[in-house]
């Protein structure tokens, strides 16, 4: 008998573990955590120390994954409630709420303190910001406040970018606030273009996201107009001098790949378009923060 418990227990860690994983939102946390360390690259012209670039993108990614997992703890009744979602690990009782918050204070600690004691104070302090104004005042206020909710909360998501280059330089500069501004600009697009695939999944939960209270037409409207906002920002490196020739025809490319989402997502009839634009979107975040290193160590000129 106590062998069988004991095979029982070993065949439930793996899953258990999965299940925590699972409450960092991984495929978010990989994605911010990417920008942050392009943010370090950008930030000099030479390589990032190596105790930098390991330590912030540890640093950054454990208060990622806290400000994830307690999203999961502040929104699991609304989880409950929707398709997507009512399967995750709290509204399921695969893991109990106290177990979930007592993780996510491990990683949000460890994070800051690693941020604190081997990058820098402000990185720290930034991050720690960003932190609770995802997990708290976009989870517990704007989420159930206001319909412009992703525009206002976007800010904390937008932050990793900023936060790789302070890490890097203890400074915040123009060329920083305007990767933030990329980032923050990109993702009312990406996600209302979610919402209006999920629009029932809203409705049923009580959250005001904008297709639940003006309609998927109007959201569709207001994805396109900030996807046609969001390619003017992205120009903004290379008028600036930040960026080269290179990333300027990545950024037109990748632009006009949300552009032709978008207005199909308008004027369109296919039911599918809504998650195909928001897949897009994440490729396209990735990608042009990508053109953006790539360009920095591989300047391209025009022809003398």
């Amino acid at each position: 008998m106590q062998t069988r418990e004991l095979d029982i227990t070993s065949e439930r860690l793996p899953a258990r573990w999965r299940d925590y994983y699972a409450l960092t939102k991984p495929g978010v946390v990989r994605l911010l955590v990417f920008t942050a360390i392009v943010g370090m690259f950008l930030a000099q012209p030479g390589m990032v120390p190596w105790q930098i670039l390991v330590f912030a993108s540890l640093g950054i990614g454990l208060a990622s994954a806290c400000g994830a997992t307690l999203n999961h703890v502040l929104d699991q009744r609304l989880d409950a409630k929707m398709a997507r979602t009512r399967h995750r690990p709290l509204p399921t009782g695969r893991i109990e709420e106290r177990d979930a918050i007592a993780f996510a204070m491990v990683l949000g600690l460890s994070g800051i303190c690693i941020l604190v004691l081997l990058v820098n104070p402000l990185t720290a302090a930034l991050t720690f910001l960003s932190m609770v104004g995802y997990a708290v005042v976009y989870t517990v206020y704007l989420k159930r406040a206001t319909p412009q909710n992703i525009v206002i909360g976007g800010a904390a998501g937008a932050a990793p970018p900023l936060l790789g280059w302070t890490a890097v330089t203890n400074d915040i500069s123009g060329h920083a606030l305007l990767l933030f501004l990329i980032v923050f600009t990109w993702t009312p697009p990406h996600f209302w273009a979610l919402a209006v695939a999920r629009k029932e999944d809203y409705v049923r939960a009580g959250v005001p996201m904008l297709p639940v209270t003006h309609g998927p037409e109007f959201t569709k409207s207001f994805v396109l107009y900030y996807t046609c906002l969001l390619v003017l920002v992205t120009l903004l490196p290379y008028l600036t001098g930040m960026s080269g020739i290179l990333y300027l025809f990545a950024a037109l490319l990748l632009g006009g790949g949300f552009l032709y989402h978008g207005i199909r997502l308008k004027y369109g009839d296919d039911s599918s378009m809504a998650m195909r634009t928001f897949n897009y979107s994440i490729t396209y975040l990735a990608a042009l923060f990508g053109f953006l290193l790539i360009d920095h160590y591989i300047p391209v000129f025009w022809p003398q």
